[in-house]
């Protein structure tokens, strides 16, 4: 009766999962309670062309919602489906799935069945004449159990798990970096082409004005100071072609890394950089929104719960450990009287362990488990910090580059109507060819600093929405899978499935 009475105590104790963790308290995000507001973020823009996010968070716009290109929607697709990176990251998520696993297999008893035979021989002087040799046939059952009144698989069980939301919470931010990272290359093969389009241009005009400047010095009306002057612009627009065809061709490289596979010749048409109409408007909310939405600051909070499970287990080591072991079947001197009446044996042989003299090695794991858990509450701090970094950045990018923009195209425009009048005034003979060279360099330059500042600005739009906790789901309104959902890899070769854990990240 005795023995029943703590088998039943063990198993209530086991279903209700007591574990001997500290309890879980969230560290007080060590940020401001608001964005900063004022001076340059207080020039946030306002809804354009008719396209706006309507006060909703970032995670709930679609990336097909953000970005309006066919062309790069389409890679965002393939890139999900074949980028080697997010793959890793699928994988590690069932790599983690499955040590969680093994570790909760750790709560419940091991049954075995065995058979076995044992042949022995003794000496005849210690032994009736005849029967020095001797068999031992059995067969049944043997059963073991580890009863966790303590809590340390339990706690152990606990970190596996968090461990595992962890890593899925690391996929979510390997994909949502992916398609702002394809985003971002993408805008910058377009800026490589509206550069070498510039460039193109400058390098026709300037070699149309070096031919004019080198006939005037063949037929001796102009001077070798205006040929040289000349020649010089045409030099430097075809040096910034070969370098700008060197960098848009390595851009594109970069893409097809990410997008991990060649680019179809099927993609669809795509829109100049100057026609992405990215949506502008998307909210910031508060710092502490972010907790929930940003994946990589979930997966530090779960690192941390993982570390503090990892402390209950430590302080379980210090207690006994309480172990049941059994066998049931059936012992026979011959194959054949396995199974005969009679032949029926048990054993029963409960267990404890009582830690006694470890050379200090239970009381050092408990103090670096406790300095684990103090290193991911910086980390898990970290992230915190590094998140309201990069929307506060994000933010005050946002709330300048419309009117450094606008500023860049008055200029521009005063540059070409600066290198109208110099030419004009050279062909008269008022000027020198000297300031035709020159406004057609400053011109040149400006040119290349708008297209650098649209690219800038693009681009600056794309991280925030990341930034923001965006592009995880596909279209508005579609309901958010799972962090550790599977991915379709079509005909690529995809790893075994294996058993979804009790609790699915979000």
């Amino acid at each position: 009766m005795q023995k029943h009475s703590l088998i039943a105590v063990a198993v209530a104790l086991v279903a209700a999962g007591c574990t001997m963790a500290p309890k879980y308290e969230r560290p007080v995000a060590p940020v401001s309670g608001e964005f900063p507001q004022g001076g340059v973020y207080a020039t946030q823009p306002v809804a354009t062309a008719g396209r706006t996010a309507g006060n909703r968070a970032a995670p709930d716009i679609g990336w097909r919602e953000f970005f309006v290109d066919p062309r790069l929607q389409r890679l965002i697709e393939i890139a999900q489906k074949n980028n080697r990176d997010l793959r890793v990251s699928v994988l590690n998520i069932q790599a983690a799935r499955a040590q969680y696993q093994i570790t909760r297999a750790g709560l419940f008893p091991s049954l075995n069945a065995a058979g076995s035979e044992t042949k022995t021989r003794t000496p005849g002087t210690l032994s009736l004449p005849g029967r020095e040799v001797s068999n031992q046939y059995s067969v049944g059952l043997n059963a073991a159990w580890e009863i966790d009144f303590f809590g340390r698989i339990q706690s152990l069980k606990d970190q596996a798990l968090a461990q595992y939301l962890a890593t899925a919470q690391a996929r979510k931010a390997a994909e949502i970096a992916l398609v702002s990272s394809v985003a971002d290359q993408y805008l910058t093969v377009l800026a490589y082409d509206d550069l070498l389009t510039v460039t193109q241009d400058t390098l026709k005009a300037a070699q149309d004005s070096y031919n004019i400047t080198k006939l005037q010095f063949d037929i001796g009306s102009g001077s070798e100071l205006d040929l040289r002057q000349a020649e010089t612009i045409v030099a430097q627009a075809s040096a910034n072609l070969q370098s700008q065809a060197r960098l848009r061709a390595q851009a594109e490289n970069a893409l097809v890394l990410l997008v991990g596979e060649p680019l179809p010749a099927d993609l669809p048409q795509g829109l100049p950089l100057s026609s992405q109409n990215l949506l502008t408007d998307i909210p910031a909310g508060l710092p502490s929104d972010l907790l929930t939405r940003r994946p990589d600051i979930i997966e530090a909070e779960q690192q941390l719960r993982a570390a503090n499970a990892n402390i209950g287990a430590a302080r379980a080591a210090f207690f006994p450990k309480i172990s049941l072991t059994g066998n049931f079947g059936t012992l026979s001197p011959t194959l054949g009287g396995l199974f005969k009446a009679g032949s029926a044996a048990w054993g029963f042989a409960p267990e404890i362990t009582l830690p006694i003299f470890e050379a200090g090695s239970n009381l050092a794991n408990l103090d670096l488990a406790h300095v684990q858990k103090n290193i991911q509450i910086a980390q898990y701090e970290k992230a915190i910090q590094t998140a309201f970094r990069e929307v506060a950045d994000g933010l005050a990018a946002r709330g300048t580059y419309d009117q450094q923009i606008v500023a860049l195209e008055r200029n521009n425009f005063a540059q070409q109507r600066r290198l109208d009048l110099s030419d004009l005034r050279y062909k008269n003979g008022v000027d020198s060819y000297l300031s035709v060279l020159t406004a057609q360099t400053d011109l040149y330059a400006a040119q290349q600093t708008l297209i650098t500042a649209r690219l800038q600005r693009l681009t600056n739009l794309v991280d925030l929405y990341q930034y923001l906790g965006g592009g995880w789901i596909e279209r508005e309104g579609e309901q958010p899978r799972p962090a550790d959902a599977p991915v379709d890899y079509g005909s690529a070769a995809s790893a075994p499935a294996v058993a979804v854990a009790p609790a699915a990240a979000s």
